[in-house]
């Protein structure tokens, strides 16, 4: 099967059946950044792989993060000092091996006078986390006048003003990151398929070897067999620990964070903004993505299901008025968020005193006594360590098992993702732009795709039609359409319009006006039907209803219709 057609609806069809053949070495429940990177990791090593998750690949916490990749500045307050030297490396290997889904990008922390963390202890804090980056980032940090700062961001709240950090860490966008990770293992053996639900652990003879589920997409159920069992399924853990055993402790306290969307003149920024909540002085950001700046995040202890986690008023009003506080003039409210995303992250429960933000972002691996391996907390910088250190596990239970020897770490912090086999993102630009695709459509397709948007023009220049705007006046194309089905394993009109393009986040209409025409060209492509077509559409559009319906009720309640 071609690499093409490996990663697309009939190459989920193929990855089913093959699991249905034989017992892999290591079937990964879970298909967010975690199981992506197990599935990279193992399969380069040389393990058989099978990864199911119960949704579209990053469909939980892996796309509603707050899209950076960063060394975790505010963790220092805290002392965890290992956890921030792990995260700049790690940073570091991220920008080199994914450079168009992972980019540099400059922070303003300003200081002001009386705040909760004074100016002296910024700058001793950015001293300390470029050491611990051993002086390696994209920049060392500056420390800028009050002057200076003003004319960086002239939108800053003069009042009490004392000077501002500039220090740089890197944005990425998160959902397509996971995608990029998990097509990495298809490419090195791996059989992945989305939309498939774990029902059952299977145990013939007591220990865990395989899992019983559900093909979402056509009601077919299955038993698949993995000689080891991982899993990887974030804020679901310890659901999925119950159905090992009913009495299994939790491993997780959940935190909920919370984003909003506005439209980024509103703001005026240029930079990347670090902020400490006036609300209740804990560290934020503000940061930039195109047209649109999202504010972020909250943290708070919410016991909520993982499918029905959502943000509230009080979360909006919350980072608006944060927001404003540092930029008086942006004078945000409710009816001007273009969308909202919340998600929770699966940090390791702490000792009962700790505040949701002291919870540690660190990782932990454990296995239950009938063999089921977890892996649970971390962040998504550190996706990659723990990948690593779960098939140490696994490779160490097969040896274990049948003797077999035990294969050395692969070289994940080299080898390059998909689309990342580029050295310069302007020529790439260039090159799309001397095939007759106008500026801004090249380098949003650069940006997306890296190399790879050579694909996509290529589809472009096969059908002229595939060149135009899914919606008028923004850059996304027809032909990200076709290759979102032929070579991303889209298979819902969701996947495509929320987590393969951004339009149910960035478009003021939440890609409504995209929806019909979008699941006519996927009904042709993986051959709906009229009423699955329907079905799609109606769908995707209560999704839209539900957005719209509650940054109603919000503006309302604060009076601001």
């Amino acid at each position: 099967m071609g690499a093409e057609t490996s990663f697309s609806y009939r190459g989920r069809t193929a990855a089913l059946a093959k699991m249905a053949e034989a017992p892999a070495d290591l079937l990964i429940i879970g298909g967010g950044i975690t199981g992506a990177a197990i599935a990279r990791e193992a399969a380069l090593r040389g393990l058989s792989v099978s990864l199911v998750g119960k949704g579209d690949f990053g469909g939980g916490t892996s796309s509603h993060s707050s899209r950076l990749i960063h060394g975790g500045l505010r963790y220092l307050e805290h002392g965890d000092f290992r956890l921030v030297f792990e995260a700049s490396r790690e940073r570091r290997v991220l920008l080199n091996i994914a450079p168009h889904l992972v980019h540099p990008l400059p922070f303003l922390f300003p200081a002001y006078r009386g705040a909760r963390v004074p100016g002296w202890k910024i700058l001793a804090a950015l001293w300390l986390y470029d050491l611990l980056a051993a002086f390696r980032n994209v920049h060392a940090h500056r420390w800028l006048s009050r002057k200076a700062a003003r004319r960086m961001e002239p939108g800053l709240r003069e009042k009490g003003l004392t000077g501002a950090g500039l220090y740089w860490d890197a944005q990425a966008d998160d959902a397509r990151l996971t995608l990029a990770t998990l097509r990495a293992a298809a490419l090195a053996g791996a059989q992945v398929a989305n939309y498939v639900e774990v029902t059952g652990l299977a145990k013939p003879d007591g220990r865990v070897k395989g899992v019983a589920v559900q093909d979402q997409l056509t009601g077919e159920t299955a038993v698949i067999q993995g000689k080891v069992v991982v899993n990887a399924t974030g804020p679901w853990v310890d659901g999925m620990r119950r159905l090992d055993d009913p009495a299994a402790p939790p491993l997780l306290r959940p935190t909920k964070g919370v984003h909003v969307v506005v439209p980024r003149a509103r703001i005026g920024h240029t930079n990347a903004i670090t902020l400490l909540s006036p609300v209740d002085g804990r560290v934020m950001f503000i940061l930039p993505w195109g047209d649109v700046s999202y504010i972020g995040t909250t943290d708070t202890d919410d016991d909520v299901s993982p499918d029905e986690v959502r943000a509230t008023g009080g979360d909006v009003v919350y980072l608006l008025r944060s927001a404003n506080a540092l930029f008086p003039q942006a004078r945000l409210a409710p009816k001007d968020v273009i969308s909202t995303w919340a998600g929770l992250r699966p940090l390791l429960a702490p000792e009962k005193s700790a505040t949701p933000a002291q919870v540690s972002r660190e990782h932990r691996v454990v296995e239950s006594a009938s063999g089921l391996i977890t892996i649970a907390g971390g962040k998504l910088t550190t996706h990659r360590v723990m990948g690593r250190d779960v098939v140490d596990k696994v490779a160490g239970r097969l040896h274990g098992d049948d003797g077999r020897a035990v294969p050395g770490r692969a070289a994940t912090d080299h080898l390059v993702l998909p689309g990342g086999d580029i050295a310069d993102l302007d020529v790439m630009v260039e090159s799309a732009r001397g095939r007759d695709i106008p500026e801004p459509v090249a380098r949003h397709l650069v940006k997306t795709y890296g190399s790879e948007s050579a694909a996509v023009v290529n589809l472009i220049e096969r059908d002229r039609t595939l060149g135009r705007p899914i919606i008028d006046g923004r850059p996304e194309v027809w032909a990200e359409v076709v290759h979102a089905v032929e070579r991303e394993m889209a298979v819902r009109l969701s996947d495509v319009l929320i987590r393969r393009t951004h339009l149910f986040y960035e478009d003021p209409a939440h890609g409504s006006a995209a929806a019909p025409p979008v699941a006519r060209r996927m009904a042709e492509l993986l051959g709906w039907d009229r009423g699955r077509e329907t079905e799609e559409i109606a769908d995707y559009l209560t999704e839209v209803q539900r957005a719209r319906e509650f940054m109603t009720s919000v503006a309302r309640a604060s009076g601001v219709s």
